[in-house]
């Protein structure tokens, strides 16, 4: 009877010591998913790592990563088109809670900054759930047009009042991480860091060896390299059809720098008057360069055969178009820089007449 006692003791202490390696442990229960399966990309300084669980029970699951060195998690639910971002505390158990329809306003219990922003997720929930409803209204594709600018109207309302509160809190709580993930949400504008340097200068200095105050920083320095005024960033890489190509390639002429991708409708040249701009100006003028999210530089090669045109266009087949991106802080596409005869970059925009109007009234 006592060797059987010591077995099972010995059985039960095994057990409990096999969750000893785990680093983040995190429980949910949600409503509303369309699908049982759910991506954790973990993240860390300089990588990251997906999990893919499948719910124990409908919309029951538990993720558990003995892996270090992570920051954060984003879940994405029902096919990738929900997600949310959980901030991450070595053993500290996490539970997530509530409707994937409204991402925002789920319940994350555990840890100090998740604690923060489910408390003040709850204090604006109101505009939380109209800007998500908004949002799910504005991807339909049967709103006519002046239901669109009216719901556009309308979100950009939301959002205001949304950044107007988080601007407050963060002014009354300057030594609180919460206030950092804040600044992250509402005041990171890719053409102008003036608020989010404000806010910076404000906060506690014991927050200066946080992550994602070091994020912010960076973030605020990658806008600046791109801002209107400043020189381009230089670089080199090669066209499509192997030739080197450089800011030193076009000198003393406008040069245009597009990111574009084949997936994106708005990203077409016809659309951009690419094609117009390219025939009525000379390249002794202005020049171009596309950079384009092409894996396939054949397949694309093939394709631009049938077009008048010889665009000189870079893909990604190198991962240079990624690094083209990272370089000048692209986050949205279709994105044009237009740099003048002196290297300094004078318009970025997405929007093919303002890019066109602004040549017409310095060339023409």
């Amino acid at each position: 009877m006592i060797k059987r006692l010591f077995i099972l003791i010995g059985i039960l202490f095994a057990l409990s010591s096999c969750g000893d390696d785990v680093i983040y442990r995190i429980d949910g229960k949600l409503e509303n998913l369309d699908n049982e399966t759910i991506f954790a990309v973990f993240e860390g300084d300089d990588y990251k790592v997906i999990d893919t669980v499948l719910c124990s029970k409908p919309g029951e699951f538990t993720i558990l990563q003995k892996q270090e060195g992570f920051d954060i998690v984003t879940l994405f639910f029902n096919n990738r088109t929900k997600w949310t971002t959980i901030y991450l505390e070595p053993k500290e158990k996490i539970t997530v809670t509530g409707d994937v329809n409204y991402p925002s306003l789920l319940t994350v219990k555990g840890g100090r900054i998740n604690n923060k922003l489910t408390s003040l997720h709850k204090d604006i929930a109101p505009l939380l759930k109209e800007q998500e409803e908004i949002a799910q209204q504005l991807r339909s594709s049967q709103n006519s047009q002046i239901e669109e600018i009216d719901l556009t109207s309308r979100l950009i309302n939301v959002n205001h009042s949304l950044a107007e509160y988080a601007a407050g809190y963060i002014a009354d709580h300057t030594d609180e991480p919460a206030s950092l993930v804040l600044l992250q949400q509402y005041f990171t504008d890719p053409d102008d860091t003036r608020k989010l340097d404000e806010f910076l200068v404000l906060l506690s200095p014991k927050l200066k060896n946080n992550y994602l105050f070091n994020n912010l920083e960076e973030y605020s320095r990658k806008v600046k390299r791109t801002a209107l005024g400043a020189e381009a960033p230089g670089f080199s890489v090669k066209n499509i059809y192997g030739k080197p190509v450089s800011l030193d390639s076009f000198p003393e002429k406008y040069v245009l720098l597009t990111f574009t991708a084949p997936w994106c409708d708005m990203c077409q040249t016809e659309d951009l008057y690419l094609d117009e701009l390219v025939v009525k100006y000379p390249k002794d003028k202005i020049d171009l360069l596309l950079v384009s999210l092409d894996d396939d530089q054949q397949e694309v090669r093939d394709v631009l055969k049938k077009d008048s045109i010889r665009w000189n266009l870079a893909t990604d087949s190198a991962g240079q178009a990624a690094m083209l991106l990272e370089l000048y802080n692209v986050s949205s596409l279709p994105r044009s820089f237009l740099i003048d005869e002196e290297g300094k970059i004078i318009l970025k925009t997405d929007d093919g007449l303002e890019l066109k109007q602004t040549l017409e009234k310095l060339i023409d």
